[in-house]
């Protein structure tokens, strides 16, 4: 006899058991991340370190040719709230848990959905999401150690006047480090989204191509949304790296429909 189908409750019911296994995952691992207080702030505050990796890396490269290229700064980090560094605290351990818990929430995605997937979309579902997961933590990184030490490093230093000195809050640092880390990770998902648009038929190189000049300006726009800060220099280090990613799209789509014609 053929299987009956499952019913919406059913699913729902499916659903709710792998959200469980999720919320579980999640929890311990925060509990975990908020006891190590120590070893996660020392995370936290290194990009805006002397040592950090983009000024050592900088330095290096200048020492070749006899120059100081970056010298050290002490930029003061001061707190003004009551109890905002315990809210601050639980914050950065709920970000950092779901960082570290999002490759196990894509696996327990893909359970949910393989029975309703066959197997040619399996064959593009699968790798999709685990390059996506990839492409998540590289967009991550490449804020870590690149784009805020960068971004930090000019608008601490920068002042309008000698006698005006810079004591950046806490918040202001937490927040600028934790929405640009997850907004990079999330726009790094364009190549994927990309390739999945021109596996389907929907995105062409060509039109990509044509629509770069459109597709500058919704850069543009979308990296002044993303930045905290809001100045120039921010917008630029943001909009580089995703006008980057636009054109490696467009390499992606071309390939993806030259593999396509040659199978046929």
């Amino acid at each position: 006899m053929p299987e009956e189908p499952t019913s919406f409750w059913q699913h729902i019911d499916i659903f709710r058991k792998y959200l469980l296994r999720c919320v579980v995952v999640f929890a311990v691992v925060f509990v975990a991340v908020f006891c190590c207080k120590e070893q996660l702030f020392e995370i936290i505050f290194s990009p805006q370190q002397n040592d950090a990796f983009i000024f050592t890396f900088f330095n290096k490269i200048a020492q070749h040719f006899g120059i100081a290229l970056i010298s050290d700064v002490d930029i003061p980090i001061i707190n003004t709230g009551l109890a905002q560094q315990f809210i601050i605290h639980v914050r950065v351990a709920l970000v950092a848990s779901f960082v570290l818990v999002f490759p196990y929430i894509v696996y327990q995605l893909m359970l949910f959905v393989a029975p309703a997937l066959y197997e040619n979309e399996k064959k593009v579902t699968y790798p999709a999401l685990i390059v996506g997961c990839l492409l998540f933590y590289v967009g991550v990184a490449l804020n870590y150690f690149f784009l805020f030490p960068l971004i930090f490093r000019f608008l601490g230093t920068y002042q309008v006047a000698n006698m005006v000195a810079n004591y950046i809050t806490l918040e202001s640092y937490i927040d600028t480090l934790l929405l640009l880390s997850l907004m990079m990770g999330i726009i790094f998902e364009l190549p994927i989204l990309c390739y999945v648009l021109a596996k389907l038929g929907i995105l062409e190189a060509t039109f990509m191509r044509k629509t770069r000049k459109y597709a500058v300006v919704i850069i543009l726009i979308l990296s002044a949304i993303i930045t905290p800060t809001g100045d120039a220099f921010t917008l630029f280090l943001v909009a580089l790296p995703i006008y980057l990613l636009y054109e490696i799209s467009i390499g992606i789509v071309a390939f993806q429909k030259t593999n396509k014609i040659k199978s046929l």
